[in-house]
């Protein structure tokens, strides 16, 4: 063995080791899978030492080796440290320090709660080439943190998306400090004003895609923005203060817009957008689902302007009448259109928009039930290209519909036939395509192994299945599904109570697994659970809410393998205090956890466990009665950690 491991890089110059690390380091960038990566690295010190000086993106899942991993990797351009749990300002600085980051250009610290103005200081001088920067969902951010951010004069790219802190002023520092900016998310930064984004306006004339989604501002701000003569991209999801007027305002500007999204703006109509467009004749991305209640035909005649350039129009939620997706129709270079929730959908109004629009590669048609198989045929013989195709709740195609589909779109990626009652001649048909993706299913209570069993023996691509309440698939469904479709990463079986601990067993085959939905599972216990644990190294979320019968035994197996789990449900489980401590004690990337109804814990149980998580925690969701019995210091440290809880007003009760 040692001999081998010579004469394959391992040990001294001959083998791998004879080769240059640039170009060792381009084999490994055709290395796609990190597991292949590592096993690279594991075997040849050579390929180590490649990794170590051409290695351009890290993404680090615990902050103890956050130090050592920055001084190895030396060439890193991209660091996510979006994951890594119980990440503040001191770890952070300390981590930093020594480190050569002169090249990296790209940080994400989505969701890193503990981290606030100190370590955003300490980011910015030791990355002095910093171009980008997701703050996004640090709930604590505020007006300090933007001004650390803003002695990054370099920054291109900035979101602070739900910095709920985050005022004008906060605003102004990073405008004035930043003026290159060229994408900016203020989504849910509700303290902003008009005042903010008139400054806004005034100082970053190179921005190109902003998104004051949530925002409380009016059309005063749209008069600013509509002075931004390089911005493409402008997104205002449900701003209710900005209506027709900001519209026609934004129309009459000087930018080039190509991608406006409206999406539940109530106060906006048609007419408005029928403004819009009259003064942009090359958007190319529209988006209004949720805001419309009627179709002017100044809307779809000025819409005809953009039949050479539209590509995404989405009308979510509108009265539709087969006239009007015949207008849509001269829109011919639509990839996708959006008509979920669409009253008056019809056979005749998809097939004639899909008789005009052969590029379609995405169509939404969630609960358009008027819909019959005759509307699948059409898009089956117009649409040969189209890749997703959203069906939820159209009760009335069935599998000659299916046929249809699967035998004229080989491109087909994405199928959702939730509450479709689709059964496994459905199924049969749908294993012809073999680049499917994503199937949902759920509702679908005819579907049972054999069904199951189709999409295994063709579909090895998936990566996401949905059997919710598929109550008729059994543990030999599962081992079809694990001998065949070996890629999946998200799998939901809630509420499929034939599966027991044999079924898990299979499923701990699954190695790329890392999202799965066992809720109401009443016939597994710890031992299945120790199987998934033990095989799906890579487990991230886990919902085991009403598995009554899961006990310490599987909490403990979480505990031991399951190393990179961030959200967990646990509500109603036969856990004790015990248990439940030791997991929270464990498990260093864990930072989401439901746990309502644990009636075999103690008072004492639960003070334990959550202190033995509280730097780490992010969300808790517990029982409202806890909140007085729970001692007020230990509230306050959560709370201090950035950990939200949500209270379930429900009452407390205790097993004897």
């Amino acid at each position: 063995m040692s001999e081998e491991v010579q004469r394959y890089g391992g040990g001294g110059g001959g083998g791998m080791a004879a080769l240059s690390l640039d170009l060792l380091g381009q084999v490994l960038d055709r290395v796609r899978e990190p597991r292949d990566r590592k096993a690279c690295r594991l075997v040849s010190r050579a390929f180590a030492r490649a990794e170590a000086a051409h290695r351009r993106a890290l993404r680090v899942l615990r902050r103890e080796p956050l130090a050592r991993l920055l001084r190895a990797f030396r060439a890193l351009e991209r660091l996510d440290l979006s994951a890594c749990a119980s990440l503040d300002d001191a770890s952070l600085a300390a981590a930093l320090s020594g480190a050569d980051l002169a090249g990296v250009r790209r940080v994400c610290l989505a969701r890193a709660s503990g981290v606030g103005w100190r370590g955003l200081d300490a980011l910015v001088a030791a990355c002095p080439r910093l171009e980008a920067v997701d703050l996004s969902h640090c709930v604590g951010a505020g007006d300090r943190e933007a001004a650390a951010l803003a002695a990054a004069t370099g920054l291109r790219e900035l979101s602070l998306e739900k910095c709920l802190g985050v005022t004008d002023m906060g605003l102004a520092k990073v405008v004035v400090g930043c003026p290159r900016l060229e994408k900016l998310s203020l989504k849910w930064c509700r303290e902003i004003s008009d005042i903010g984004i008139d400054l806004l306006s005034k100082k970053c004339h190179d921005l190109r895609s902003l998104d004051i989604s949530y925002l409380k501002v009016g059309n005063e701000s749209l008069r600013s923005i509509s002075s931004l003569e390089k911005l493409e991209e402008l997104a205002m999801v449900c701003c209710s203060c900005i209506d027709d007027d900001g519209l026609e305002l934004l129309g009459k500007g000087s930018n080039s817009l190509q991608s406006v999204d409206v999406s539940r703006c109530d106060h906006v109509t048609s007419q408005g957008l029928a403004s819009l467009i009259d003064g942009h004749n090359f958007l190319q991305k529209l988006n209004a689902a949720d805001s419309l209640h009627e179709m002017r035909q100044s809307f779809l005649s000025n819409l005809a302007k953009l039949k050479d350039t539209l590509t995404v129009l989405r009308l979510d939620g509108l009265e539709v009448a087969s006239s009007v997706l015949l207008a849509i129709g001269g829109c011919n270079n639509l990839v996708e259109i959006g008509l979920s929730k669409c009253n008056g959908v019809t056979d005749e109004g998809i097939s004639s928009l899909v008789t005009q629009c052969s590029h379609l590669r995405v169509i939404d048609l969630t609960c358009c039930n008027l819909l019959t198989n005759n509307a699948l045929d059409s898009i089956a013989e117009n649409c040969k290209m189209v890749e997703r195709l959203r069906l939820e709740s159209c009760s009335s195609i069935s599998e000659k519909g299916l046929e249809q589909i699967a035998t004229s779109c080989p491109n087909l990626k994405e199928i959702d036939l939730t509450d479709c009652g689709v059964n496994d001649a459905a199924l049969r048909h749908l294993a012809k395509c073999s680049e499917l993706l994503v199937l949902k299913l759920g509702l679908c209570s005819s579907i049972s192994d054999k069904g199951l069993a189709f999409i295994s023996s063709s579909c090895g691509k998936l990566i996401e299945l949905d059997l919710y309440r598929c109550n008729s698939i059994t543990d030999d469904g599962l081992a079809a599904l694990a001998n065949g479709c070996k890629k999946i990463k998200m799998l939901n079986l809630c509420y499929c109570n034939k599966i027991t601990d044999t079924g898990l067993g299979h499923l701990g085959s699954l190695e790329e697994l890392t999202n799965l939905e066992l809720r109401c599972l009443v016939r597994i216990t710890g031992i299945g659970i120790s199987s998934v644990a033990i095989g799906c190294k890579n487990l991230i979320e886990i919902d085991l809410k009403r598995c009554y019968s899961v006990d310490d035994a599987g909490l403990w197996a979480l505990a031991r393998y399951a190393l990179n789990l961030r959200q967990l449900t646990i509500s109603y489980c036969q856990v004790t205090g015990l248990g439940l401590c030791h997991l929270l004690s464990s498990l260093r990337c864990l930072q989401d956890v439901k746990m309502v109804h644990l009636s075999w814990v103690s008072i004492e149980g639960f003070e334990m466990a959550l202190r033995a998580a509280c730097g780490r925690l992010k969300k808790l969701k517990m029982l409202s009665g806890l909140k007085s019995v729970l001692s007020p210091e230990l509230l306050q440290m959560l709370q201090a950690c950035g950990c939200r809880i949500r209270w379930v007003n429900k009452p407390l009760v205790y097993k004897d």
